[in-house]
């Protein structure tokens, strides 16, 4: 069992991968809701995607500013420090979790307020924010939809655009029944499970925390280093009700979210909705700048959060999952996140992306199942906006997690000496044929009818789902050698006595 460390709760403390994955994939209502939430999102993105000529374009473009962005980070976020300040805004710096929540409650108790309203955030979850500000007396309420589903229900995301992607509309009708009472307004009675009913029963209970709250927090889209511009796309319009409302505006950001210009904007505001909703363009963009007299909050915090980010700057090839912009198109054409949900990953980044993203932030040793949670074929990198390599960075994260528990142990491990033994056996040509007739008289022997039942140790884990085909009585290569390096002459013989000799001949060659 991994347990939260130093940085916050971005990996939740979960089982393994494999040991999580098993349970989700034996949940067929999970499995029903997962492939038709996908495919339905997975569908209207290509759609959309195809409707631009300049589509590959613009993933170009984004990925470019990304780089530069990624190659000169310091000095940009030094610059949005500047903006931000002379705008009438205050900036914090948060090098971890830890510092984080600490700056938001204190931020919060200046106020005199214990609730607060939420906008969906990625970077308060990874942070465990509401957690932190409830053991503080501190209420924090959730208002995008999603988000207010899995807080009712105590759940956890599983999704980074759909949180509540793993319930069916059933599920929340009962939830909202059961528990929209303890936290404000009751559900209406006789309430359905048609989805304008949920949303008007989720309106009218958030309408009163909307109303009430001087304070609200926020995550952040994007961050314009030039003008000190802090941007939310969102689709409820739940955001721009605690952007405007309240006094006290608090957002928590990712030191990766800024941008240099505010014309890079152009770029990303049309890769974002469609790679994310699959819609042309947010129903809700929200920019603001510092505070203005009579306009919105009379006082805005900025918090830059690291939590492990420069340290992922620091690996050439892992910094790649700091331009996640959080559409989630790689979690909608993943075919293992289909199958097996978010909570699997064990992190409040599920899918590809947190394959990738969490074992660099919280480091590889506590994460190490993640790398290994994917099948490699690429459907993730064809529909990342900003082309972030997630399969580059799977299989570079896979050879740090096995050097790290290899450093960890002092004798090999079974695979080790497994990886070393085939080896030697595959860089020798005359131990590889003698094993393989060993293996192929060994396979006939004991298979029945043309097929083996039941393999013997690790290999188990493949005869217990599927029968194996027994060996052929002559090996291909066998085969190759008598009928073809010489000529076709013969199938055995003095062909097939050529043949070992030329095989021994270039053996030794080598």
């Amino acid at each position: 069992m991994n347990g939260p460390t130093d940085r916050g709760v971005v990996w939740l403390g979960s089982p393994s991968f494999p040991e999580a994955a098993r349970s989700s994939l034996e949940d067929g209502r999970l499995r029903a809701n997962l492939k038709r939430a996908t495919s339905t999102i997975r569908g209207k993105r290509q759609a959309v995607a195809d409707e631009l000529d300049d589509w590959e374009a613009l993933r170009d473009a984004a990925a470019a500013i990304k780089r530069r962005t990624a190659r000169h980070l310091d000095r940009y976020l030094v610059r949005l420090e500047e903006s931000v300040t002379a705008a009438g805004g205050t900036v914090h710096w948060a090098a971890d979790a830890a510092d984080a929540n600490r700056v938001v409650t204190e931020l919060v108790r200046a106020t005199g307020e214990r609730e607060v309203v939420k906008i969906k955030s990625m970077a308060t979850q990874e942070i465990g924010l509401n957690e932190h500000l409830a053991r503080a007396g501190i209420t924090a309420y959730e208002t995008d939809l999603a988000e207010l589903i899995v807080q009712l229900g105590d759940d956890r995301p599983s999704h980074i655009l759909v949180p509540a992607i793993h319930r069916n509309r059933t599920e929340i009708r009962d939830l909202f029944a059961a528990e929209m009472g303890r936290w404000g307004r009751p559900a209406p009675e006789g309430l359905t499970d048609d989805p304008a009913d949920l949303a008007e029963a989720a309106r009218r209970h958030l309408r009163q925390k909307f109303l009430a709250a001087k304070v609200a927090v926020s995550g952040a889209n994007f961050a314009v280093a030039d003008t000190g511009t802090v941007v939310v796309v969102e689709s409820e319009g739940n955001g721009r009700m605690c952007l405007t409302l309240p006094q006290t505006l608090i957002t928590v950001m990712g030191i990766e979210k800024v941008v240099p210009t505010f014309g890079d904007l152009e770029v990303f505001l049309q890769l974002l909705p469609r790679s994310s909703t699959g819609e042309r363009m947010n129903p809700y963009t929200s920019a603001w700048t510092g505070t203005t007299d009579g306009d919105g909050p009379r006082a805005f915090h900025l918090v830059l959060l690291d939590n492990g980010r420069t340290d992922t700057l620091a690996d050439t090839v892992g910094r790649q999952a700091l331009a996640c912009i959080r559409c989630s198109a790689c979690l909608n054409v993943c075919p293992v996140f289909e199958r097996t949900g978010g909570h699997a990953y064990g992190s409040v980044y599920p899918g590809p992306i947190g394959a990738v993203l969490t074992p660099q932030l919280v480091g590889v040793e506590n994460a190490a199942s993640l790398p290994f949670a994917s099948t490699l074929c690429g459907a993730c990198y064809d529909a990342c906006p900003v082309k972030i390599d997630i399969p580059e960075v799977l299989a570079h994260l896979r050879a740090e997690a096995v050097e790290a528990r290899r450093a960890a142990q002092r004798l090999p491990t079974a695979e080790a000496a497994a990886m070393r033994a085939a080896a030697a056996v595959l860089d020798s040509p005359r131990l590889f044929g003698a094993v393989q007739r060993a293996a192929g008289a060994a396979g006939r022997a004991v298979a029945r009818r043309g097929r083996i039942g039941r393999l013997p140790g690790p290999l188990r884990g493949w005869s217990a789902a599927r029968d194996t085909p027994a060996p052929p009585a002559e090996s291909f290569r066998r085969w190759w050698r008598e009928n073809r390096e010489n000529g076709g002459h013969g199938q055995s013989g003095q062909s097939g006595q050529s043949g070992e000799n030329t095989n021994e001949r270039k053996e030794g060659e080598r």
